[in-house]
């Protein structure tokens, strides 16, 4: 098995020539069955904290007996993922062999959207009721406000934007919204930090986004002292959790390869760093409306993907990673690539899609005279927007929720509910509404089954099977066409904790297409089911499905994927025609 080794040198982002190129300097259903969680609740997170036994209540302390007992006492800040078995989801079981926390159990699937600008980014134009208010009349569940980290932001942004989300969430009441932020990662690109609502929300955004944002302490070049303030900034956040200063927090890498700054051995360190909050990367980036052809679009790259290998990106990654595939960011959609060399070590990383809105497509309305820079550094925010003469068809987002959409399996209607849905994996994506619904078990012989972001444990040399249940789109999306899912694709993947000698090794040599499936014509809701053989040694299935308009042999190889998702041209990628869905892995791991 050979292995990359690379040199890795990288600083600022290279541009696209627009705004949204986002630079560091930037100121400007039903129950599932599960008998293993995937959750780290808050019990054991009390219990895996630095806390002595006399500050912890009575379930707090024994569950941290059963920690030591199984091995991982203290593992949770220190990066619980690596510390026994193949997941998190592992070492909870062996711990406690029962649900935890509600987190177990999907009775919802929520769609939303993580990554959403406002009049607080200076390059965004709506306020937050804007975004909401059409998120929701759009479909989504949830949303997370993430204005640009940034001086201006962390001076006054922060706070502003607070009594806007507050009103919002009263207006609103069905669909909830969470604050956050575009952190500007140390020595890397941007990413979503979020909270769940509280009397700290703001004081804990504040603090981290002056002590960790890569603008703000002047730490976008590539040197280990910002690759290490990164680390140190989610291990941060772990510690506010711990503390109960908020009851949750997750972070997610945003547009991952568009610019070729998030090596291979940084994205294991961030998740490593406390995988309860390091949890995933968008597997589709937002700014979708950007690959409309001129004439009735911008006539740009799709998600701003236009980039080339420069002197701050990680050498190692091909040109062909800085264009989206099929609408999708690389690291996701090549098929043995890097999202699939993270999870052949048994370490989850999950997937999302998201609007990235700043200005979008098709509307009408602008900023109002004299909201320029100036009034932005000194007010914070630019004045609401106001009614325009021109329809805006150079903008390259849409509305959240408009297109791209995460789905989040949880317990109940609820911000813990979604970020433990979020954490334990339980998410797919999809493009346009390509599906109305999907639902993926793995099952053993005995009966047992496990959903997306699940552990299955089974004996060894019994047979498992793959359930794959798919509702068709019956409504007419955005676009105002019906869908067609017209084939589906089942990846496996082998799985071995000890396989990456490099941590800058970008593929998995075992993950491959195994399984391909004409959809073509199907309608209402249908069954596919796959036999997966007699489970010997561990490993992990995942999903994707197609409108199969536009296909071509992965970036690995016809061999190990036949038919993947077309790379984008840029200036001619039109997102209606051609559509995608995700999922997240199911693990199964062998047991005597």
């Amino acid at each position: 098995m050979s292995h990359e080794h690379h040199t890795h040198s990288h600083g600022p982002h290279g541009t696209d020539g627009h705004d949204h190129g986002h630079e560091h300097g930037h100121e400007h259903a039903h129950e599932h069955g599960h008998t293993h969680s995937h959750e780290v609740d808050e019990i054991t997170l009390a219990a895996s904290s630095d806390a002595s036994d006399n500050d912890l209540r009575p379930s707090e302390v024994t569950r941290r007996n059963l920690l030591r007992a199984a091995g991982v006492a203290g593992a949770v800040t220190a990066g619980m993922a690596g510390m026994t078995g193949v997941t998190p989801a592992m070492a909870e079981g062996a711990a406690t062999a029962k649900n935890n926390g509600g987190g177990g159990k999907i009775r919802h699937w929520l769609a939303g959207d993580h990554h959403i600008h406002t009049q607080h980014s200076s390059d965004g134009m709506y306020r937050v009721i804007d975004q909401a208010q059409h998120g929701a009349a759009y479909g989504l569940d949830w949303l997370v406000i993430t204005d640009h980290g940034g001086a201006t932001h962390a001076r006054l942004g922060v706070d502003l934007v607070n009594p806007d989300i507050v009103a919002a969430r009263k207006i609103l009441s069905d669909t909830l919204i969470f604050q956050g932020l575009e952190w500007n990662i140390p020595a890397a690109e941007h990413g979503t930090v979020f909270v769940a609502p509280g009397a700290h929300e703001v004081e804990v955004l504040k603090q981290f986004e002056n002590s960790y944002d890569g603008s703000v302490k002047g730490a976008g070049g590539n040197s280990p002292e910002n690759e290490a303030l990164a680390v140190a900034g989610i291990q941060w956040l772990g510690k506010q959790v711990d503390k109960r200063r908020v009851q949750d927090a997750l972070f997610l890498a945003n547009h991952p390869a568009r610019n070729g700054i998030d090596s291979p051995h940084e994205v294991r360190a961030w998740r490593d760093a406390d995988p309860r909050i390091a949890i995933g990367w968008e597997g589709a980036p937002g700014h979708q409306a950007a690959g409309l052809p001129t004439g009735y679009g911008a006539g740009n790259a799709r998600g701003y993907y236009g980039n080339a290998p420069g002197p701050n990106s990680f050498p190692g990654y091909p040109a062909e990673s800085y264009r989206s595939w099929g609408g999708f960011d690389w690291f996701t959609s090549t098929v043995g690539g890097l999202w699939d060399s993270l999870l052949a070590e048994g370490k989850p990383w999950s997937i999302s899609a998201n609007s990235d809105s700043h200005v979008n497509w098709g509307e009408t309305s602008r900023r109002p005279d004299g909201s320029d820079s100036a009034y932005f550094d000194k007010h914070g925010r630019y004045a609401g927007p106001v009614y325009g003469d021109a329809v805006n068809n150079t903008a390259g987002d849409f509305w959240p929720g408009y297109y791209s959409r995460t789905h989040v399996g949880a317990a109940d209607r609820s911000y813990r509910a979604v970020m433990t849905g979020m954490r334990d994996g339980r998410i797919w994506v999809d493009h346009g509404a390509l599906v109305k619904s999907v639902d993926v078990r793995v099952v053993a012989s005995g009966g047992h089954q496990e959903s997306l972001g699940g552990t299955l444990r089974a004996k060894r040399g019994s047979r498992i099977s793959l359930a794959v249940t798919i509702t068709a789109q019956d409504v007419p999306n955005w676009s105002q066409f019906l869908p067609s899912l017209n084939r589906v694709d089942v990846i496996r993947g082998a799985v071995d904790p000890t396989y990456v000698s490099d941590r800058d090794t970008w593929k998995a040599p075992n993950t491959k297409v195994i399984e391909q499936t004409d959809t073509s014509g199907r309608t209402g809701t249908f069954q596919l089911r796959y036999d997966l053989g007699r489970v010997e040694e561990a490993f992990y299935v995942r999903l994707r499905g197609t409108d199969a308009h536009r296909s071509q042999a992965g970036y690995l190889g016809a061999g190990i994927d036949p038919e993947g998702p077309a790379i984008d041209v840029v200036g001619d990628a039109d997102p209606w025609s051609d559509l995608w869905f995700y999922t997240n892995p199911i693990w199964v791991v062998p047991t005597r």
